[in-house]
């Protein structure tokens, strides 16, 4: 990166203020949540986060616009170009072009998402940002972090900057650990859930307590009780920033409220699934696909009656079984598919037979309009497309 981003004349270096957002779960919805606040407060924010759901231009936003498809060839080209034939990965030269499109449109801040791990990322380049967060750390992507959460959480926390604080969510004690040596080691003021920051629900939203702010707050647009915890990280970091930004309670309620993320328990209203349901049966997205996200739905759905059934679609490198564990007792039906397009996903039959040994009712089917049908078929219920945002990404992109 550093080689490549030399040759296009450190682009990195003239971008906006960044904030580097790492960890396991809710890095998306944490960046949705501030980019919401900071443009209610009337401020341009440049986003970068991965991976994309219909289109590879959603991973791009410059000055608060998806990049058009002109100029990211324009970026890529140039990139290329610059590279000049050396080893370069997709997310490597992704990356250069998105911090040229960064360093060359204005805007007032950028929001960076960090793609795998933090330690050895792209983009963990930025020498200073003005402040880095890390969401919480679980069991992912083991085959490049290690299989241990302390392993994982060292990935991490390798984006921890001296002298730059940061805004960190809800951790297990073994992350949390090596949170706090990695930030002693090279000086990070922590902003720590639980300790410096707290948030709480509330009959009519959110509390929040922080080093400055208290604030009684409404609650966030995005569905589950991690939403809280996503919701209160963001706002820490909005306080954090408050020197830099001037964001009043107005604006953070504002951006809590009226946050946008497609496929975090996304209720879907419109196109031909939805058109095909009969009476009292809804449909519901979610791009969660590890056993923190399988906690995490169980304890959204606890409080639903009523009939709940699950389409099933899952790359390879995760663990179906840790992902339903946690809903045992809970489902219906599931129907497992194969993800369309995807040569890395696990196909349905097998999915199916790793589900039903693990106790669930579960039947492959053809395809996401397949399994809906035949859940539908049981009543009265709610049906939940879940398991992976490859997944969730081709049914928003087909049921447009």
């Amino acid at each position: 990166m550093h080689r490549l981003l030399a040759a296009l004349g450190d682009p990195h270096r003239r971008v906006p203020p960044v904030v580097h957002v790492a960890g396991t779960n809710g890095k998306g919805s944490l960046v949705a949540y501030l980019k919401a606040m900071l443009e209610a407060g009337g401020y341009r924010a440049h986003v970068y986060t991965s991976p994309h759901l219909v289109r590879f231009n959603e991973r791009i936003v410059l000055a608060g616009q998806i990049i058009d498809d002109a100029a990211l060839s324009e970026l890529l080209e140039r990139c290329e170009r610059a590279n000049g034939g050396e080893p370069i990965t997709f997310f490597e030269i992704t990356t250069a072009a998105a911090f040229l499109g960064f360093a060359e449109t204005a805007a007032d801040v950028l929001l960076l998402e960090v793609g795998l791990g933090g330690r050895l990322d792209a983009t963990n380049v930025i020498e200073r940002p003005a402040l880095t967060a890390i969401t919480p750390v679980s069991i992912d992507h083991q085959h490049f972090l290690g299989d241990t959460i302390t392993a994982i959480a060292g990935e991490k926390a390798g984006t921890l900057k001296p002298g730059v604080p940061a805004a960190i969510g809800p951790q297990p004690a073994d992350a949390a650990a090596v949170i706090a040596a990695q930030a002693a080691a090279v000086g990070a003021p922590l902003l720590r859930h639980g300790i410096e920051w707290s948030v709480a629900p509330t009959a009519a939203g959110i509390a929040y307590r922080g080093t400055r702010w208290t604030l009684e707050l409404p609650p966030p647009g995005l569905l589950g009780w991690h939403q809280i915890a996503n919701a209160g990280t963001a706002v820490a970091c909005a306080e954090q920033l408050a020197d830099r930004f001037r964001l009043d309670a107005g604006a953070i309620a504002a951006g809590l409220a009226g946050v946008r993320w497609p496929a975090r328990m996304q209720r879907l209203t419109r196109g031909p699934l939805v058109a095909a349901l009969p009476a009292g049966v809804e449909l519901w997205l979610d791009g969660g696909h590890n056993a923190s996200a399988g906690e995490a739905l169980a304890r959204t759905v606890e409080t639903w009656s009523g009939p709940l059934h699950l389409v099933l679609g899952m790359l390879n490198t995760k663990d179906p079984v840790a992902f339903l564990r946690p809903l045992a007792g809970r489902l219906g039906g599931v129907r497992t598919v194969s993800i369309p397009g995807e040569a890395n996903g696990i196909p349905g039959d097998r999915l199916a037979a790793q589900a039903r040994a693990a106790g669930f009712d579960a039947q492959a089917t053809a395809d996401v309009a397949t399994a809906v049908a035949e859940l539908a078929a049981r009543g009265p219920g709610r049906i939940l497309i879940c398991g992976s945002l490859y997944l969730a990404g081709t049914v928003l992109a087909h049921n447009d």
